[in-house]
């Protein structure tokens, strides 16, 4: 099956943008074509390693126009097996975006840095369980956690449900858990409609697929909890404190929700570095941060817990748990998934 295309302008902005310097992405989707169902044969995995060469690092150092080309189609999964896998074209005009410092990834060379004392807490409260940012936070059935970004879709991690080559075993059947607060606490299931994830993910050299290790998943009905919204991911000069903050469900203690909250160490156009403790189970975490929005501070979701990655600098490893950005390509993206129309998508 094949569909004609369509044009879909999306207005977005990385937050170090003023109003008069919002870069237009433009996504003409391309074809729709309908692929052989899945087989659901892979065995799935609650926390992604990876391991970051010299030439991993100089891959993180490129313009993201240079490297999004292909990466942004996306395959589409539903209940019954069917897929399908929509091709795009994207065009980042360079007459929308006025010129600006390139920022590359480096790494300065350390001995390997022990985290310290474990700084992650339950959330045990009731109240704060039932409340904003924490209500948010959802267990993915395969084993992972999600966050709500509207009333009906969940973010999470790519290899929560898809190991590269075909979908988890546990993703035939794939639901969301909300926690029901008490003294027993328990979780509330809900069947996932479909799932999207991009092609950037889809059989991507394993040193690299952390770039793209994001998906979004369609509940069958809405849910009346309070969910997070959605921003480009910004510089670190923006982020308030230069600290992300994210909550899961961590193996190591089950049936609580687990906070915990870091500094970003490093910054690549695609991955935030940071040393926030966290177990198998919380990957697929929506990470926050404290974002200006004229005269407040808000906290938005700018990117997706991914797993623990080794870097080498120098010749030396240095180890850090890494999280995916939600930059601006992938944040229309997504807005595109949400509304599934041409319609604009502006950060606000």
């Amino acid at each position: 099956m094949m569909t004609g295309g369509y044009l879909l302008i999306v207005y977005l902005a990385y937050l170090s943008f003023t109003a008069s310097e919002l870069p237009v992405l433009q996504f003409e989707t391309h074809q729709t074509l309908t692929l052989t169902p899945s087989h659901f044969t892979a065995n799935g995995t609650t926390e992604l390693f990876t391991v970051c060469t010299k030439k991993c690092i100089q891959h993180e150092s490129l313009p993201e126009e240079l490297t999004v080309e292909h990466q942004l189609d996306y395959e589409t999964a539903y209940l019954n097996g069917s897929r399908t896998l929509t091709t795009v074209v994207v065009q980042i005009p360079q007459s929308n975006i006025k010129s600006k410092k390139q920022s590359h990834a480096t790494f300065m060379r350390r001995r390997r840095q022990i985290y310290g004392p474990d700084i992650r807490f339950s959330i045990r409260s009731q109240r704060f369980l039932k409340e904003f940012p924490f209500a948010a936070a959802v267990q993915v059935s395969t084993g992972c956690t999600g966050v709500l970004v509207t009333e009906r879709h969940v973010l999470t991690a790519a290899h929560c449900i898809h190991d590269g080559h075909d979908y988890v075993q546990g993703a035939r059947k794939l639901r969301v858990g909300f926690l029901r607060p008490g003294s027993l606490p328990s979780l509330r299931w809900v069947r996932v409609k479909s799932t999207r994830i991009p092609r950037g993910w889809i059989g991507s050299p394993v040193e690299l697929s952390m770039d793209y290790d994001y998906a979004l998943l369609e509940l069958r009905r809405a849910q009346s909890q309070p969910h997070m919204r959605l921003a480009a991911s910004p510089s670190l000069e923006n982020l308030a404190g230069k600290r992300v903050h994210f909550s899961g469900f961590d193996s190591d203690r089950p049936g609580e929700l687990v906070y915990r909250s870091c500094r970003v160490q490093q910054q690549t156009v695609h991955l935030l570095y940071q040393h926030c403790d966290a177990r198998p189970g919380a990957s697929g975490s929506g990470v926050y941060g404290r974002l200006r929005h004229g005269d407040r501070w808000e906290r938005k979701v700018i990117g997706v817990f991914s797993g623990h990655q080794w870097v080498e600098v120098s010749g030396e490893p240095r180890e850090y748990n890494v999280a995916v950005r939600l930059t601006p390509p992938k944040f229309a993206q997504i807005c595109y998934w949400i509304r599934g129309t041409n319609t604009s998508c502006h950060y606000k």
